[in-house]
């Protein structure tokens, strides 16, 4: 079985899902994880399958097919998994909303050769006054020669430049199912 990345996006429609694990299903292909989700009215997903070798390129052009129902799906080798020299990390944001917050946290985590593995942002209505709150939760993958307290320190300190509320934690991660 060879593993293939697929992407996903279109506008947001019942039985979006499910035409795509039926496509999957019909060339023998196993779906083993995903994350997806709607925003603003359109649907976008990212998800890994196992698919025979020789059903490969039948899948793919399946997938393609399903552009005439407004469904957009590329496909990609998945590439392989990185040996584990980092720790799991959570970071959670929260701060009045104003561009070039998220670029200036992600700049500090880049500098530190920090690996953004989920990201999770929203911004919502503050709940006293009208400002609105940016709010980030992210799962890092912190290189293990960066140590935690420095990491933490750098962004302590972007934290107070930003007027934001950072905490930042180990984390256990599950094992992949």
């Amino acid at each position: 079985m060879e593993h293939l990345v697929l992407t996903v996006i279109a506008r947001d429609q019942t039985g979006l899902v499910e035409r795509i694990a039926t496509c999957v299903g019909e060339h023998g292909g196993n779906w083993l994880e995903s994350r997806m989700a709607r925003m603003a009215g359109q649907f976008a997903g990212i998800l890994r399958v196992a698919v025979p070798a020789d059903s490969q390129d039948e899948l793919l052009d399946a997938l393609e097919a399903l552009a005439l129902q407004d469904i957009h799906v590329q496909g990609a080798p998945a590439g392989a998994e990185p040996v584990c020299n980092w720790r799991p990390m959570r970071l959670e944001l929260v701060g009045d909303d104003r561009p070039g917050l998220l670029r200036e946290v992600t700049r500090v985590l880049g500098e530190q050769g920090v690996n953004i593995e989920v990201l999770d942002t929203a911004v919502s209505e503050a709940p006293m006054g009208s400002e609105t709150l940016f709010r980030a939760q992210a799962l890092l993958a912190v290189p293990l020669p960066v140590a935690p307290d420095a990491l933490q320190h750098s962004l302590e300190r972007l934290a107070d430049d930003l007027m934001v509320e950072l905490r930042i934690e180990a984390q256990q991660v599950e094992p992949s199912v």
